[in-house]
């Protein structure tokens, strides 16, 4: 029998008084304490504080404190960086939040310090695996247990103006698919007066792909380490790739790049929308600006051009999880909590009002969020997104790549220097972190 979504949240209050009746959830009768009311109160900690998001996941919120009368959620908003320290402060002082939204990314490095909550129990009692992306799922997981949950993602496409192509008299409806036809088109597309650029086509480090994803995009979809921690750092797909990121600044001029990003803004004066570049790249949810400051704008999106035909649309993505820090005083209903979170109507509200990519395959795939065309793209790119762990001997690596790189795009020393040092350098780390 299909029980039927909106069902599921109306039995969350039947589910309670079950388990609670027969002491089955797995840290219940330690874990408990209702109030006056009857009610637990658990606080739930995000870095969602925007006028935008604020009201969206305290609606959310709100609607699951009516589904039910055992449990009570309260938000607690933390601005984004203080979350963390305060997350590990609470943590030490035994006296964490009950849920709190984390780094997808860095599950495992939690896990490994006893920061969050392993939820092997709460999984075989309702095993929700399978409503999640495998790429995210392999992200909560340490030694092949589950510390966390994922609520959402991103992914990365290529915008492009459908008028600057006419004018430049491309297609618009033939965005670039190689690395040579974007550098093609952007020719096409540069707009000089005298020395000064009226309009860019295209530069590789503007928009939201930075370095670490183009290295991945000409590696075949291999970032820096895989998920077995091989290292893939001092690769001839990575040097290429270095060598052509640097040739756009040679092309365009050091100085005339550095010259219009530091007149880059957000919103009316991103520089896209402002018309100063013709096509940049960004996350899905970057459709929300354009709609609303560029709304006379005809744009098309695009997979991220591949280094050549047949390589790979590679893109790289993140994300977040609801977890429970180590220690919490009330894991069962936090748990609860996390399941309402993740499931289809929570999800599906999440992305309709925030145009963001969710966790949940199902309400990802909501035919009303993919009657748009936008976020419809920005659901396919995730077959070709790549979601990044760091190794837990050395969560910092980057500190030693990026240097390198930056002196290698700045013609100090060559690209294959540049990763070779960056890998001796990162080989040494791990050594010294004794792995």
């Amino acid at each position: 029998m299909q029980i039927h979504k909106h069902t599921k949240t109306l039995l969350i209050p039947v589910l309670l008084f079950g388990l609670a009746a027969t002491g089955c959830t797995p840290k219940q009768a330690e874990s408990s304490t209702a109030s006056a009311d009857g009610k637990v109160e658990i606080d739930f900690w995000t870095f969602w504080g925007s006028e935008t998001r604020r009201p969206i996941i305290e609606k959310i919120i709100n609607d699951f404190n009516a589904s039910q009368d055992k449990i009570i959620v309260k938000h607690t908003y933390l601005p984004w960086g203080d979350i963390w320290t305060k997350n590990l402060a609470s943590i030490a002082a035994k006296n964490p939040a009950d849920v709190i939204i984390n780094d997808i990314a860095s599950v495992d490095q939690r896990a490994s310090k006893k920061q969050n909550t392993e939820l092997t129990a709460y999984l075989e009692q309702d095993n929700i695996q399978d409503r999640f992306y495998e790429s995210l799922w392999d992200n909560v997981l340490y030694e092949d247990k589950a510390y966390a949950i994922p609520f959402n993602t991103d992914t990365r496409m290529l915008y492009y103006n459908k008028k600057a192509f006419r004018e430049a008299g491309l297609d618009p409806e033939k965005p670039p698919a190689t690395w040579a036809e974007l550098e093609e088109y952007a020719i096409k597309l540069d707009k000089k007066n005298g020395n000064v650029y009226d309009q860019v086509g295209f530069h590789p480090l503007w928009g939201d792909f930075g370095i670490d994803n183009w290295l991945l995009n000409a590696d075949g979809g291999k970032g820096f380490f895989d998920n077995d921690n091989n290292m893939y750092i001092n690769t001839p797909a990575k040097v290429e790739a270095v060598n052509w990121i640097k040739s756009w600044n040679d092309r365009l001029g050091k100085k005339n790049v550095d010259a219009m990003q530091a007149e880059f803004g957000s919103e009316q004066s991103n520089p896209f929308i402002s018309g100063k570049v013709a096509m940049w790249i960004h996350q899905g949810t970057f459709a929300t600006q354009i709609r609303d400051y560029g709304k006379d704008m005809e744009v098309g999106v695009a997979p991220i051009p591949e280094k050549t035909e047949g390589s790979g649309h590679y893109s790289g993505g993140g994300g977040f999880v609801a977890e429970i820090p180590y220690g919490a005083k009330h894991p069962d209903e936090a748990w609860e909590f996390i399941k309402y979170l993740t499931d289809y109507d929570a999800q599906k509200y999440w992305a309709v009002k925030n145009f963001d990519n969710v966790a949940n395959k199902e309400a990802a795939s909501d035919p009303e969020l993919l009657s748009d065309p936008i976020y419809k793209a920005a659901v396919e790119n995730l077959e070709v997104t790549t979601h990044f762990r760091a190794p837990i001997a050395v969560p910092d690596f980057k500190n030693l790549i990026t240097p390198q790189i930056d002196s290698a795009l700045l013609g100090n020393i060559t690209a294959e220097e540049a990763l070779a040092k960056a890998e001796t350098d990162v080989k040494s780390m791990i050594q010294q972190a004794g792995k």
